[in-house]
Parts: C-alpha cells; sequence; structure tokens
C-alpha cells in the first residue's frame, strides 16, 4: 500500500511538472502592428533584410528573382502593403503573399517581403 501511495505522489508530481512545463513553453502574443508617425508608417524588421524590385511599371508587381537593396535600419518605414496571389509572389508566413512598398538603404524603391517584418502589417494601408 506504501508504494501505490507513493508512487500516485510521484505520478502527480510529475503530471504538475508537465503542466508546468507546457503552461511555460505557451505561445508569446501576437506582434504589435506597424505604427503611423511623421508621413510613414514604421514596422520593425529584420535588419539586412532584402529589398526586391518590380516586374510591371504600371502595377508595380514585386520581382522574387530581383534584389534591388537591403535594410539595415530597424525600425524602418513602410508606404503600403500588397497581397498577391501569383506562385512567385509567395512569401511564407502567417500572410503568405504579401509585400510592403519601402525604401531601401541604398535609396532604392522596391518591397520587402512581410516575412521580414515582426511587427504586424495588417495596420498599413494597401497599396491598390
Amino acid at each position: 500500500m506504501r508504494m501505490k501511495k507513493s508512487l500516485a505522489v510521484l505520478f502527480s508530481a510529475a503530471a504538475l511538472a508537465v503542466g508546468l512545463a507546457t503552461t511555460a513553453a505557451a505561445p508569446a502574443s501576437a506582434a504589435s502592428g506597424c505604427w503611423y508617425s511623421g508621413s510613414h508608417w514604421w514596422c520593425n524588421n529584420t535588419s539586412g533584410a532584402a529589398v526586391y524590385g518590380y516586374k510591371d511599371q504600371a502595377r508595380n508587381y514585386p520581382d522574387s528573382s530581383r534584389v534591388v537593396g537591403r535594410m539595415y535600419s530597424n525600425p524602418s518605414w513602410f508606404q503600403c502593403r500588397y497581397d498577391g496571389s501569383l506562385p512567385d509572389e509567395y512569401v511564407g508566413g502567417p500572410h503568405p503573399y504579401r509585400w510592403v512598398w519601402t525604401e531601401a538603404d541604398n535609396g532604392a524603391y522596391g518591397w520587402m517581403k512581410d516575412t521580414a517584418i515582426s511587427s504586424e502589417t495588417n495596420t498599413l494601408p494597401a497599396c491598390w
């Protein structure tokens, strides 16, 4: 009887430890959104992220094969967001086809992949 009671206590302690570990590993809250200040939208982004050119001058679609610059500043300013649908516009993440218009540190304008931005980009206005 004493062994059964000891095992019950041991299993209860193990279950409590697993419960605490699970609670501690719970996902973090959602990222804060981008914010508007001084005529630009600002977002937290990955330093060194690529800024891509565009394919079509008329509608300015992102060209995932052409890097025009890099963004080393953080946070950085962004103008608007574009949610594409073409296979070569796929970027992954929570917004799998989202690109964001900005100016790279070298002065070239272009698109950054949403996956390079840690702020929630839903607050940015749509480009068109």
